[in-house]
């Protein structure tokens, strides 16, 4: 590829309390990563073509690191419901559809097309029980350039008759999908038991094994609801919390990430649990909403050294920009502030960082606009007007709330500008 200069407005996060702004700055880039970050250009790379973006920004791309692909058919549908009126009524029927392998094509080839569109460049990816289904969908994110965690989600209990697996079949199809899908760069495995009260401690067990003996992580729901909670301790009281019971069966073994949706209620044992496995939870702040689960409590969470990321969580979630994550948990930890008392609300760089450093802390090098990073970022439409001249920090935060992907002008992944709808027509040949 060799080097390549970029020049616009970068912004990328300093710390979890600060953006780092250079106006009118530097990237240079080569076979993928970023060599220099600066407001000028040295001398070694002066004689380079320059592709200047004007007063674009040049920001990281974003990772939306929970969401489930099966049920991107469904955003916005569902939405005055409470959480497991919502699962029974809309989702697992819904879900159930994916036994359909040229319905998976549809939709999974569409999703993929929508997240690049949006400019997540990097997702961690619930599915179904649906080997050929979820094949499809591996297959898909190989092809589309895109970094990922996927796998084939493992329920066996409390699911819909149409909806669910025999134990032993749900472990013998996870081990023959691990052993047939784990060999990618990008696209990486990673272990998926919907949530503790859907998994019998049989199926448990099995994927503690999975976990140690293929070195995998893991991704589940965590305390999303208080009704949830408490069901997990009544099925595993044995273990008295919900993390407990993964730490117990032995699912946090492998080497992989530890990703973990909602953590709306976290005990002390949660907390212990993800700060000692490295553990990431996942602040979903539409889907929360949207099913009144709860607001994770991110400030008093990061205060104590936990990573915290943003998902979607469509289609609990309604829109699939990681973008607007920033704008909503801004927005609804004010609420949990006003309601509260000493509950501590975040603000933009706090977000963004989320959706960039913390996203994509489960990669490799991915998410700032430093030197040693990955060189995938987004290029954003300068979002000031010439009536009203805000800076760099505004233009960022009104994306966040009044932009779309229209504003999304360039995306790249390891230094290739990437094209959402020139994948979706490669997808559709596979």
């Amino acid at each position: 590829m060799g080097i390549k200069v970029y020049k616009g407005n970068i912004i990328s996060s300093k710390s979890y309390d600060e953006l780092s702004v250079i106006n009118r700055g530097y990237v240079v880039v080569e076979d993928g990563k970023i060599l220099e970050v600066s407001d000028s250009l040295s001398d070694e790379y002066a004689g380079e073509d320059i592709k200047d973006y004007g007063d674009k920004l040049i920001i990281p791309a974003f990772s939306d690191l929970h969401m489930h692909a099966p049920q991107y058919t469904q955003r916005g549908i569902g939405m005055d419901c409470l959480l497991f009126d919502w699962l029974n009524g809309y989702t697992f029927p819904q879900e159930s559809n994916y036994k359909d392998n040229e319905y998976a094509r549809a939709v999974y080839a569409r999703l993929i097309r929508d997240f690049i569109r949006h400019g997540s460049l990097q997702v961690n990816l619930f599915t179904t029980i649906h080997y050929d289904a979820c094949d499809i969908l591996y297959r898909y994110l190989k092809e589309s350039g895109l970094y990922a965690y996927t796998g084939l989600t493992n329920m066996d209990m409390n699911s819909p008759d149409y909806y669910v697996d025999e134990t032993e079949e749900s472990l013998r199809k996870t081990e023959e999908f691990i052993i047939n899908h784990n060999s990618d760069d990008k696209v990486k495995l990673i272990l998926i038991p919907r949530f503790a009260p859907t998994c019998s401690k049989r199926l448990m067990e099995g994927l503690g094994e999975f976990a140690k003996k293929y070195d995998l992580g893991v991704h589940t729901h965590l305390v999303e609801s208080r009704a949830e909670a408490d069901w997990s301790r009544e099925l595993y009281p044995e273990c008295g919390s919900d993390g407990a019971i993964y730490e117990k069966y032995g699912l946090l073994q492998g080497s992989g990430p530890k990703i973990f949706a909602h953590v709306i209620f976290p005990t002390e044992v949660e907390e212990r649990i993800l700060k000692e496995y490295n553990g990431i939870s996942v602040h979903c702040p539409d889907a929360t909403s949207n099913v009144t689960a709860g607001i994770m409590p991110v400030s008093d969470m990061a205060d104590k050294g936990l990573k915290i990321a943003l998902g979607t969580d469509v289609g609990g979630g309604h829109f699939m920009g990681i973008y607007r994550q920033i704008a909503r948990a801004t927005q609804i930890s004010k609420m949990k502030e006003f309601y509260e008392e000493g509950y501590r609300r975040i603000r933009l760089a706090n977000a963004f960082y989320l959706a960039t450093v913390g996203g994509g802390s489960a990669f490799d090098r991915i998410g700032k606009i430093e030197k040693g990073y990955r060189f995938n970022a987004l290029v954003i439409d300068n979002m000031l007007d010439e009536e009203y001249m805000t800076s760099l920090e505004d233009a960022l935060e009104r994306f966040c709330y009044i932009g779309d992907d229209r504003n999304i002008y360039e995306r790249y992944i390891d230094g290739k500008l990437i094209d959402p709808d020139e994948v979706y027509e490669r997808l559709l040949k596979i």
